[in-house]
């Protein structure tokens, strides 16, 4: 079929069904996020006259991420293929995670931003900013500021209240801040990068005011699924996107879970950083019991032993939007299968977000997963783009 390209706008304005794509945090991780986002690319163009052109920008109408899902989002938003994506990520990983041993990670950051920076402004330029209309979809970005212990979604909504600043206004347009500076807020991960500054006011006359922020998986949305839902239907984001099965569709896409087997003392071994990630894994859990409970899911996954997979419970009684959760758990049963002859090392390292070794392996497992998990099927027809 053929289809219309729509711009920044439209995809925010134009009557649905809508489409939001939500990518998870999880460092190096994010590789297998690609790994199952070239399947869907594929899957999709097919569904679109096999259009070579054809990106995941054109079809979601919202793609949102935190942390490395960030990176990947406003990549994709911009207008890159998931292969374009891919390259810019491997060369990324590769510079930018490579060990100093004199960088500890409690006196000082384990890797220097500087290469972080370097790589971010070579993807998204150094002028390119959030209101920036080579974003051809609407973008979310999930990031912290540190100094009120606030989370902040940041978002390209041209009717959002902070987008565009009036002339009496004494704060920053959002559509102003740098894309690449809010990317690498929302990937500055607490003992692997330092934080990031943004100037977020600024009066004649008077010091300007800067927020510190870092990576948004600090928040309870290092799956930014649920800001997403919140994002594109609560009044005071003035997007009101409606809802229901067929009116909205939110596809999420996680890293790799961690294995659920590894005992309280094996996560928190290393301490605080390694308990931070333990409730990290909590928020997930968490967001993905609410997504399951509000929605239309094929894909429900066993959230315990207690409330299974909310089968039979539906908050309110009716789904609110269509939902489809794809993710792999690093158990060594379920990685062998998809990936065989691993080495028991490379298996152990498998849930580490920092490590360019796993990028190849990653990408194959996300393959692998996708190839297992998705089909022409995964994407309703009630939500193809319109001629």
């Amino acid at each position: 079929m053929s289809y219309r390209i729509l711009t920044r706008d439209e995809h925010f304005g134009a009557p649905g069904p809508k489409r939001i794509l939500a990518l998870d945090g999880g460092g190096l991780r994010g590789m297998l996020t690609l790994g199952y986002l070239r399947q869907i690319e594929e899957i999709l163009r097919a569904r679109h006259s096999n259009d070579p052109d054809f990106c995941l920008c054109h079809y979601f109408d919202l793609i949102a991420g935190t942390s490395t899902g960030a990176i990947i989002a406003a990549a994709l938003a911009i207008g890159m293929s998931v292969e374009a994506v891919i390259g810019h990520y491997q060369k990324l990983g590769r510079e930018v995670f490579s060990r100093n041993w004199l960088r500890d990670g409690y006196v000082r950051a384990r890797y220097d931003e500087t290469k972080l920076i370097s790589n971010l402004q070579r993807v998204f330029g150094k002028d390119r900013t959030l209101g920036d209309e080579s974003l051809q979809t609407g973008l979310l970005i999930m990031t912290k500021r540190l100094d009120t212990g606030s989370p902040w979604p940041l978002g390209n909504n041209p009717r959002g209240r902070f987008f565009k600043a009036q002339p009496t206004d004494n704060w920053i347009s959002n559509a102003d801040y740098p894309l690449w500076k809010v990317v690498r807020a929302s990937t500055a991960a607490p003992s692997y990068f330092e934080p990031e500054p943004i100037t977020i006011a600024s009066e004649k006359g008077k010091k300007r005011v800067t927020g510190t922020f870092v990576d948004g998986g600090v928040s309870p949305f290092n799956n930014p699924s649920l800001q997403a839902l919140m994002y594109a239907t609560l009044d005071g984001y003035n997007v009101g996107w409606k809802t229901g099965p067929e009116q909205m569709l939110l596809v999420s896409v996680g890293t790799g879970a961690s294995d659920p087997s590894r005992t309280p003392s094996q996560v928190a071994a290393r301490g605080a950083i390694k308990a931070l990630f333990s409730l990290m894994d909590d928020c997930g859990s968490l967001v993905e019991t609410m997504m399951q409970w509000m929605s239309e899911r094929p894909t429900a996954r066993e959230i315990d032993c207690e409330i299974g997979d909310l089968d039979g419970d539906l908050l309110g009684g009716a789904p609110l939007f269509s939902y489809r959760r794809y993710n792999l758990t690093f158990r060594k049963e379920e990685v062998a299968s998809l990936r065989p002859g691993l080495s028991a090392s490379q298996m152990a390292s498998l849930g580490e977000i920092d490590k360019p070794g796993n990028l190849d392996v990653l990408l194959e497992l996300g393959e692998a997963a996708a190839a297992r998990d998705l089909n022409d099927e995964s994407f309703p027809a009630i939500f193809d783009l319109a001629h």
